[in-house]
């Protein structure tokens, strides 16, 4: 955790963006460069269980990705932090870091993301669209069925204006394997 003091900002790329679940002085877009979107971490807590995996995103290494950056006062990072470590880290898939991210515009700032640990037991890797759809269809944690979270990401990147086709083809693959199911 960097010190207090000053303002912060946090990087979101999935569930954060639309539901950051924390006070905050301002949202802008924003573009982290170097790590992209994927499906690349077993969920056994929110999304699956330890007998039944689901997936969720991670950054994972190359390209960029469009996200959302919010400033934090600083008088209310403690908590802010606090609550985000509860959050994000409930099994320490992701390790934290500080990164550039462009806002809407031209200015950068340093940003706290939750970057993938590929050293971790629940790195996915790069799974290819069948094996990413095949974990994700009918998987359930603590926080609902992970087709739901696949589905609130397209819906809401699309109310972004960002066009995942990646994601878009990942879901309708998933809704076609549950509805082979039912």
């Amino acid at each position: 955790m960097q010190a207090t003091g000053r303002d912060r900002w946090v990087f979101g790329y999935g569930s954060l963006m639309w539901r950051p679940g924390f006070a905050f002085a301002e949202r802008s877009a924003a573009i982290a460069h170097g790590r992209r979107r994927a499906f690349c971490i077993y969920s056994v807590h929110h999304r699956g269980t330890p007998a039944r995996p689901g997936l969720v995103l991670g950054l994972a290494p190359g390209g960029a990705v469009r996200g959302a950056a919010y400033r934090v006062a600083a008088k209310a990072w403690p908590d802010v932090y606090a609550y985000l470590r509860e959050r994000e880290q409930p099994t320490e898939t992701y390790f934290e870091a500080w990164a550039p991210v462009r806002l809407a515009g031209t200015e950068s700032v340093e940003a706290l993301v939750f970057l993938s640990d590929r050293n971790h037991p629940q790195w996915a890797g790069d799974l290819d669209l069948e094996a990413q759809a095949r974990l994700i269809a009918g998987a359930t944690g603590l926080s609902g069925r992970n087709v739901d979270y696949l589905r609130d990401l397209v819906t809401h990147l699309r109310e972004e204006g960002v066009a995942d086709r990646t994601m878009e083809r990942l879901l309708v693959r998933v809704e076609a394997l549950e509805a082979a199911e039912a």
